[in-house]
């Protein structure tokens, strides 16, 4: 074994997760608090579930979880999203952009209210705030992930804003990764049947979801969680990657 390879461990590190009250974010915050890091739960309105979780959190371990409120489209609030957390935790070692809206955008009745939503949360925030963090993980030589999307990639049917949004955030990524290293590195993770939407769907569809997998069943939050603490502790020499958890979904679909 080489004695000059880093110690894989997230103790003390400090990781701010957009998006973390609940669903995918609030299992990445999870897996990342078992494993050491101090985490900082994003929330914009789920008030309620970001606070529960930080005090469960800091219940197993003191003053390990901070939950803060911000409405992300308000850019202009990003810095002071970033020293919140700075203040609180005196450092910045990791961001997980995981905050995003999703929904339905057919041809022929999309606005330009919907296009800043989804291109906003999806795209530009996760920029803005990347670089309103980067003095502070230039410092920690730190690391960002970027919640992606397997329609980044294969168009989703009417959602036609979407999947240009979350291919924006594939090519920032990379676009990040090389701007930003050697001291950041930059990944993605591309989630494929994780949870089914909050606003329902129907047993045929999602039975159309299933025969598409390889692996013949919907993952769960635990397997985008595992694969973020891979990136920010384990995959010190990856950088500019997306990482498709989607039980086999896009080799065949």
């Amino acid at each position: 074994m080489n004695d000059s390879m880093p110690e894989l461990s997230l103790n003390d590190n400090v990781v701010l997760v957009t998006g973390a009250a609940r669903r995918i974010g609030a299992a990445i915050v999870t897996c990342l608090h078992r494993n050491g890091a101090r985490v900082a739960i994003h929330y914009r309105s789920s008030a309620d579930e970001a606070n529960q979780l930080a005090t469960r959190l800091n219940t197993l371990r003191a003053d390990s979880a901070l939950a803060v409120q911000a409405d992300l489209l308000d850019v202009d609030g990003l810095p002071g999203l970033v020293d919140e957390v700075l203040r609180w935790g005196g450092r910045l070692d990791g961001l997980v952009n995981n905050a995003s809206s999703f929904f339905p955008t057919p041809p022929g009745s999309i606005t330009t209210e919907q296009w800043d939503d989804l291109m906003g949360s999806n795209l530009k925030v996760p920029l803005f705030l990347s670089q309103a963090a980067l003095p502070y993980l230039r410092e920690r030589r730190g690391s960002i992930v970027n919640i992606v999307d397997i329609h980044a990639q294969r168009p989703l049917r009417n959602h036609t804003v979407y999947g240009p949004a979350k291919a924006g955030l594939a090519m920032l990524t990379r676009s990040l990764a090389k701007d930003l290293a050697p001291d950041v590195r930059v990944n993605g993770v591309s989630p494929g049947a994780i949870l089914w939407p909050d606003n329902g769907m129907t047993d045929a569809v999602k039975q159309t979801i299933l025969d598409q997998i390889p692996l013949q069943r919907a993952g769960s939050p635990d397997d985008i969680a595992g694969c973020v603490l891979y990136l920010l502790r384990d995959a010190t020499y990856v950088t500019g990657q997306i990482i498709v958890v989607d039980g086999g979904r896009s080799i065949g679909w």
